[in-house]
C-alpha cells in the first residue's frame, strides 16, 4: 500500500482518480481549495486537505509522507477574458506544486494535461500521436490549450532520476459526475437544443473514469518525461451529435456549417453583440464555435502498449453521460 497526493481532487477527474487509487488499496491525500461535498469523494482510507497550488507550504504539508503525486488542478475555460489566470494557474501552479512535492521527498508525479497540447489540425486526415509538432499557430489561439502546453512543458522539464515526471494527455472528458460542467457542457448544450447547425470539424472524447484509470497505469509503468495521449474515438462533429441523437432521443441540428475557423469566430463575435443589444444571447460562444472547426483527433496506441490502458464502449460513454445530466436535473429530461 502506498499513498497519494492528488491536486484538484474534488474535480470531475480528480474524484474519479481519488476512487481509482482508493479501489487499489492506496491511501489518498485529497488536495483541493474547498471541501467536497458529499458523496464526490469516498470516506475510506481519504484524507482531505485544504490548499492551493499556488501556495508552496500548503502543498508541502499534504504532500510529506506521499510517495507520488498526481496534479489534475487546473480551470477548464474558453474565455479569453480567464487568459491570465489560465497562465497563472496553469504554469505557475504547475511549477510551485511540482516543485512543493520535489522538496518533500515525493519521488514520482503525473500531471493531467490535454491533447490539445499536440492533437489539433486543419487537416480531417491527420491522427496526431505524441511526437508529432506542437501546432503552435493553432494552439495560440485559445488561452487554455496554451496555457496547458506551457504547464506540461514546465512540468516536464523538471523530470530528474530522482523527481519523475510522467504526462498523460486525455481528450475531452465525459461521463458521469461532472458538477461544474467544465467538459460536459457541449452535450447539455445538445440536450437542450442549443447548438444551430452542425460544425464542420471533429473530436475525440474519452471517459472520465477511463483517463483516471490512464493516470494510475501512468504511476506504474510510465516513463519518465514522457507523455500518453487517451481517447476513446475520433468522430466528426456530425456523428458526434449522431450518436448523442440516439443515446438520447433528442433531435440534434440538420443543417452542416461551412468550415471556416477564422471566420467562424469572428462572425459569431459579430452576432453576439448585435444579440446583446436587443438583450439575447447567442447559444454557443465564438471560441467554442471556433474550435469546433478544427480536428481533434489522436491515437492513443502508446497508452494502450506501453500502459495496457483501454477504454470502455465510446456509445457507454454517452449514454452516461446523458443519463448523469438528467439525474442530477442539469438537463430537463426530453421526450423520446
Amino acid at each position: 500500500m502506498s499513498r497519494y497526493l492528488v491536486t484538484g481532487a474534488t474535480g470531475f477527474l480528480g474524484a474519479h482518480l481519488v476512487r481509482v487509487l482508493v479501489l487499489a488499496g492506496h491511501d489518498v491525500v485529497a488536495f483541493a481549495r474547498k471541501p467536497p461535498a458529499d458523496g464526490v469523494l469516498p470516506a475510506k482510507s481519504v484524507t482531505f486537505r485544504a490548499g492551493d497550488i499556488l501556495d508552496a507550504s500548503s502543498v508541502k504539508d499534504a504532500a510529506a509522507g506521499c510517495d507520488g503525486v498526481f496534479h489534475c488542478a487546473g480551470k477548464v475555460s474558453r474565455d479569453p477574458a480567464d487568459a491570465e489566470f489560465l497562465q497563472k494557474v496553469h504554469v505557475q501552479g504547475t511549477k510551485t506544486a511540482l516543485t512543493a512535492c520535489k522538496e518533500v521527498g515525493v519521488k514520482r508525479a503525473v500531471i493531467a494535461s490535454t491533447s490539445g497540447t499536440v492533437a489539433i489540425s486543419d487537416d480531417p486526415d491527420h491522427i496526431a500521436s505524441e511526437s508529432d509538432e506542437t501546432p503552435i499557430g493553432i494552439i495560440n489561439h485559445f488561452p487554455y490549450y496554451r496555457t496547458k502546453l506551457f504547464a506540461e512543458q514546465a512540468a516536464l522539464e523538471m523530470n530528474t532520476a530522482d523527481f519523475e515526471v510522467i504526462s498523460v494527455n486525455p481528450t475531452i472528458l465525459l461521463g458521469p459526475g461532472d458538477r461544474d460542467g467544465s467538459s460536459t457542457g457541449d452535450v447539455r448544450q445538445f440536450l437542450e437544443k442549443k447548438i444551430p447547425a452542425i460544425p464542420g470539424g471533429g473530436l475525440s472524447y474519452v471517459d472520465a473514469r477511463d483517463a483516471a484509470e490512464a493516470m494510475w497505469l501512468a504511476m506504474q509503468k510510465g516513463k519518465p518525461g514522457e507523455r500518453y495521449l487517451i481517447g476513446a474515438c475520433n468522430v466528426t462533429m456530425a456523428e458526434f451529435f449522431a450518436r448523442l441523437e440516439r443515446v438520447s432521443g433528442v433531435r440534434g441540428p440538420v443543417f452542416p456549417m461551412p468550415r471556416m475557423p477564422s471566420v467562424a469566430r469572428a462572425g459569431a463575435t459579430i452576432l453576439e453583440r448585435a444579440m446583446g443589444k436587443i438583450g439575447l444571447q447567442l447559444p454557443i460562444d465564438p471560441v467554442s464555435l471556433e474550435m469546433s472547426q478544427y480536428f481533434w483527433y489522436l491515437d492513443a496506441n502508446k497508452a494502450e502498449t506501453v500502459l495496457g490502458w483501454s477504454s470502455r464502449d465510446p456509445m457507454t460513454t454517452l449514454q452516461d453521460t446523458v443519463d448523469d445530466l438528467r439525474d442530477r436535473g442539469v438537463v430537463w429530461p426530453e421526450a423520446r
